[in-house]
């Protein structure tokens, strides 16, 4: 994957800009460069994100805001075209305590991004692009999700959503709900279309969210379907390491994680231990009935990653073949793998600083493929802040 580094000294402003709340270790930008954005403002309050932000992408420094959202002088927000929003997702994730965006700690930082669009008036930027995971949906009996677009709406944009697995670009699995706001999307504003979309982009829950938010303002964008599921892929993204590699578990932790497999689970992994050749398998460890299980997928491909902090939160690693089962951690190289990143982004934070990074981040390919398919045709038609012009 070929990624676009500015490096002049000065960089030239570009006709798509963008504003990235929430903004990470970076790989919203780094997929939305792929087709022609350019962010101009960043902002985040993780130090340890930005640590790791910094070491990929030039001229941070002139962009990059570390500072709780709720803090920021709209006065040094430029005007963009796009405004990106990938709030905390702790407090809607099924993984977290659902607390919502309202009570919750973290989620309720969505607000901090409203009130960031408030204080920019004319100057707010034509489109927004707010993701999350699907429990977004679900929480607080989908009032939260209400909540987001009635707030979306009172600013004046009309909002359209879809959801898109990563699995669809990387041999991870990870759907994410992705809702666009747009002012006057006049061209695209017939919801007929809508029940046509297929089920990659409206699933069940989706369809009967949207409609019993119906009453909201909602607009219908053309998107195509996106590309099928893939069903491997995990194995060539596995890293190169030495048997002797301290990272390689000791036989009576491997055993020990046996030991926590149900039947069928310990199964799956003598089944691929005794062929020929080397197969690999992810797996969690879960608090099932009251003691830790350890779970094996079954196929050649990750599960969703996480933040490695929490009980559930790592994904592990088992090499089986030739009579031998090896386990480990999965390496923050990997993640990053899974995400889409490439390997000259460098990593030169500590295991858990990195994997929590790449963990809590967006897969590069699912943002390209957004912005060449949802943003781009919108920008083309949107009105666009006074000052902005297109090249």
């Amino acid at each position: 994957m070929q990624i676009d580094k500015d490096q002049s000294p000065n960089p030239q402003p570009k006709a798509l800009t963008v504003a990235e709340y929430f903004a990470g270790i970076g790989l919203v930008r780094m997929g939305l460069e792929q087709q022609g954005w350019s962010v101009t403002f960043a902002n985040d309050i993780s130090e340890k994100k930005y640590e790791m932000y910094r070491a990929f992408f030039p001229h941070h420094h002139n962009h990059y805001v570390v500072r709780d959202i709720y803090d920021l002088d709209p006065t040094s927000i430029p005007e963009t075209i796009l405004a990106t929003c990938s709030f905390p997702c702790i407090d809607l994730s099924l993984a977290g305590n659902m607390n919502g965006i309202v009570e919750g700690k973290h989620s309720s930082a969505f607000w901090g991004f409203i009130k960031a669009l408030e204080a920019l008036g004319n100057g707010a930027p034509p489109l927004v692009m707010v993701e999350n995971v699907p429990g977004w949906l679900l929480s607080n009996k989908g009032n939260d999700f209400r909540a987001t677009v009635q707030a979306l709406n009172e600013l004046g944009y009309a909002c359209d959503v879809f959801t898109l697995d990563a699995l669809r670009f990387t041999p991870q699995s990870r759907l994410r709900v992705f809702l666009i706001g747009a002012k006057r999307p006049d061209s695209f504003s017939d919801l007929r279309a809508l029940p046509q979309r297929p089920v990659s982009l409206l699933p069940e829950q989706l369809r009967r969210c949207m409609a019993a938010n119906s009453d909201l303002d909602w607009f219908s964008a053309p998107i195509p379907a996106p590309p099928p599921l893939r069903t491997n892929g995990l194995s060539a993204i596995i890293e190169t390491i030495d048997e002797a590699d301290s990272r390689w578990w000791s036989e009576f932790e491997v055993q020990r994680h046996l030991d926590m497999m149900a039947d069928a689970h310990r199964k799956r992994v003598a089944d691929i231990a005794v062929a020929g050749t080397v197969s690999y398998r992810t797996f969690y460890r879960r608090r099932r009935e009251d003691q830790q299980r350890v779970e094996v997928r079954d196929d050649d491909l990750s599960g969703c990653l996480r933040t490695a902090v929490g009980g559930s939160g790592k994904q592990f690693l088992v090499q089986a073949g030739n009579g031998r089962i090896k386990m480990r951690a999965m390496t923050p190289r990997e993640y990053a793998r899974l995400q889409g990143v490439p390997d000259h982004y460098p990593i030169a934070v500590g295991n858990v600083q990195a994997l929590t990074g790449f963990g809590d981040a967006v897969c590069v390919p699912v943002i390209t493929w957004i912005a060449r398919n949802v943003l781009n045709p919108l920008a083309k038609q949107l009105p666009v802040p006074a000052g902005i012009q297109y090249g």
